[in-house]
């Protein structure tokens, strides 16, 4: 490794702002995914980035898609998450984004699934608002494209937001979410801010009583765990509307419902992924597209994991072209499920450069290390945890970054002096069956005892 030469890709002409630069190292220094930057770092899985942007020129283009990401803990699911949601972004398309967690639900009956719906709706995010809270700005792009129309056709606003809004009247829940919009833009025109922040908050999800939402704005629902499904595929319809390209929607962190105790919990919320891959994979939702970050435990285990609902398991099979030993340099990624393969050595090579690149705001004079120090890392990294370096590199890139920090702030330092001293360790992630989601919710009931079983340790 000392003796290989970086890529032409690995050194960026792109300008590195400070801002990005800053928040990119501080997140990964933290051992956490950055939110902005991802770019200036990507190496490799081009195919897998190439089979995703296909997905999102499908979703524009008024179909549906949904992908398992499925990777180890540490492996780079979250970043290849954001990393789509970015290039999404630059499509003009809408995100939502958000984590499944004990209280953030496919489906309950305990407002578990409406505070997963009300987080997506923060995390509304557009090119313009990257970072959240575009909600308010997809309603008034809508409200500008009507009144341009009215304007162009001499008619009044009125008339054209009501026949835009005719559409979503046909779908579950879609007379009252037509309603509301037409709410937001009655306080729009005139002036009335209560009217419209309380448009906004029954749209994220935030009303808890149909009586407070009726007197608030003469609508008889609110959107509660049944409907949440139902009214993502309005929101898909409606911001295509608007004139966006699509929604896609980022769920992380599907292990939550793999840990759920209560089997019962656990196939409610299988039954509401098989509803959405059903749609999906039958083109039944307009403009709609979903991403959800899985691992391998939660894919495959036969008690608890998606492939112990046989639905599930009959649809997110793999291609078995692909899964004997004499096949494995075969891929096939237009199927529901990509795996993320471990990076290349060479990946993890340039990987480092580009981090090098990025911690020195471009600027090859200020590089801390040169080239030989990248391998000799390497090496080290591989010698102390083996495969683990190229299959969950987030340790690694961890021990680099902070290797870079002692450098910049001891001169006296030399960098061969601290590689050995690296105590890299292996990225095995939280334990998967510790129950820390186990149910007491009403929908669930008491754990079932073979569930209990699965948790048993001597």
């Amino acid at each position: 490794m000392t003796s290989q030469q970086p890529t032409p890709n690995a050194t960026t002409t792109e300008t590195i702002r400070p801002k990005e630069r800053d928040s990119l190292i501080q997140s990964l220094r933290a051992g956490v995914v950055p939110r902005v930057g991802q770019r200036l770092i990507q190496v490799g899985r081009s195919k897998e980035i190439a089979a995703l942007v296909e997905d999102l020129d499908r979703i524009s283009g008024g179909g549906s898609a949904i992908r398992f990401v499925v990777g180890d803990y540490g492996s780079g699911k979250t970043f290849f998450l954001n990393l789509i949601r970015s290039i999404a972004l630059e499509k003009k398309m809408v995100t939502l984004h958000g984590d499944l967690g004990p209280d953030r639900r496919l489906h309950a009956s305990n407002g578990q699934a409406r505070s997963l719906y009300s987080e997506l709706m923060r995390n509304c995010s557009t090119r313009s608002r990257p970072d959240g809270g575009a909600l308010a700005s997809v309603v008034e792009r809508f409200i500008t494209s009507a009144l341009a129309q009215a304007e162009q056709e001499g008619t009044t606003p009125d008339a054209i937001i009501r026949k835009r809004l005719d559409s979503l009247s046909e779908s579950t829940n879609g007379y009252d979410f037509a309603e509301v919009v037409a709410q937001y833009w009655r306080g729009h025109d005139s002036g009335n801010e209560q009217l419209k922040s309380d448009a906004l908050r029954w749209l994220r999800g935030e009303f808890a009583t149909r009586t407070d939402a009726r007197a608030a704005l003469g609508v008889r629902t609110i959107i509660e765990d049944a409907s949440f499904y139902d009214m993502l595929k309005i929101f898909a319809r409606f911001v295509h509307m608007a004139g966006f390209a699509g929604l896609l929607v980022n769920l992380d962190e599907l292990v939550n419902l793999f840990k759920l105790n209560n089997s019962q919990a656990r196939n409610s919320n299988y039954e509401q992924i098989l509803r959405i891959l059903n749609d999906s994979l039958q083109a039944s939702a307009d403009h709609l597209g979903f991403i959800l970050g899985a691992t391998p435990e939660t894919m495959l285990d036969p008690r608890r994991g998606l492939s112990s609902y046989q639905a599930l398991a009959s649809r997110l099979a793999e291609n078995s072209f692909t899964m004997t030993p004499a096949n494995k340099e075969l891929v096939d990624l237009s199927g529901p499920v990509i795996r993320l393969a471990s990076l290349s050595p060479e990946d993890l090579y340039v990987l480092l450069h580009k981090l090098r690149h990025v911690y020195a705001s471009g600027d090859e004079s200020r590089y801390l290390v040169p080239d030989e120090a990248l391998g000799a890392f390497i090496e080290h990294c591989a010698q102390r945890v083996g495969a683990s370096t190229f299959r969950t590199p987030r340790n690694t890139v961890k021990e680099f970054v902070d290797l870079l920090a002692v450098l910049d702030q001891n001169e006296n330092v030399e960098w061969h002096d601290l590689i050995e001293r690296i105590d890299v360790k292996q990225d095995a992630g939280p334990d998967s069956n510790s129950g820390d989601a186990g149910d007491s919710d009403a929908d669930t009931g008491d754990s079932d005892g073979d569930d209990n079983l699965t948790t048993f340790r001597l």
